[in-house]
């Protein structure tokens, strides 16, 4: 079960000696066309973000790999790659890479655009029910493939004792490995972000129109 820092006590060094140790990241957007308030809540999310890696750095251990949702290669041509794909993650893993760490290729291609390409299906919606299960089932069988992967990349690249970090969207399904220390990094303006949405759904909702019938 992953811990939650902002729950955790201070660990002794000692304890997870030996181990491998996964610092587990929720990957959150901001599109060009985000409101200001959504903005200001991004960006001070990823601040905090990366003060919570220093501290979990400072008594854990530093990040040797790194691991980014969407990342099919490794080196310099990932970090382009999370740069345009998010920069507030790109420069974190810059940061990291920069110290020390490797950023590994992450995901497989086909696998990661085939669930992408179902969930897209799925969001369009379906007047058949039965066109809809398929199309989920579909959905759910590629996308289980694809975080067996993104698991097996990590089970294959850290090793005893290192410490890797892995940037991933909220609702994953990876299965992590029962001997990898997961700790998960949920910053208080996390929460600012999940409460945000919620109300703006149900504003959104509250103002649709309903059709009449004449």
């Amino acid at each position: 079960m992953a811990e939650q820092l902002g729950k955790m006590e201070k660990p002794e060094a000692e304890r997870f000696t030996g181990k491998r140790k996964l610092y587990l990241i929720p990957l959150i957007f901001a599109g060009e066309k985000a409101p200001p308030e959504y903005v200001a809540k991004f960006k001070l999310y990823w601040e905090q973000v990366s003060e919570q890696v220093v501290n979990l750095e400072s008594k854990i251990g530093k990040v040797s790999h790194v691991y980014h949702e969407s990342i099919i290669v490794a080196g310099e041509d990932g970090l382009k790659a999370i740069e345009k794909l998010n920069p507030s993650s790109g420069r974190i893993a810059k940061e990291k890479c920069q110290s020390g760490a490797v950023l590994e290729a992450t995901e497989d291609k086909e696998l990661a655009d085939e669930s992408l390409d179902w969930e897209r299906f799925l969001l369009m919606g379906f007047i058949s029910q039965k066109v809809a299960k398929t199309v989920s089932e579909f959905y759910v069988e590629a996308s289980r493939k694809r975080y067996e992967h993104v698991a097996r990349r990590i089970d294959e690249t850290l090793k005893a004792n290192e410490v890797g970090i892995l940037f991933i969207q909220e609702g994953h399904l990876v299965q992590f490995p029962q001997d990898i220390e997961v700790f998960s990094v949920a910053p208080p303006a996390l929460d600012e972000i999940h409460r945000w949405q919620r109300e703006r759904f149900a504003t959104e909702t509250k103002e649709e129109p309903k059709n009449e019938c004449h």
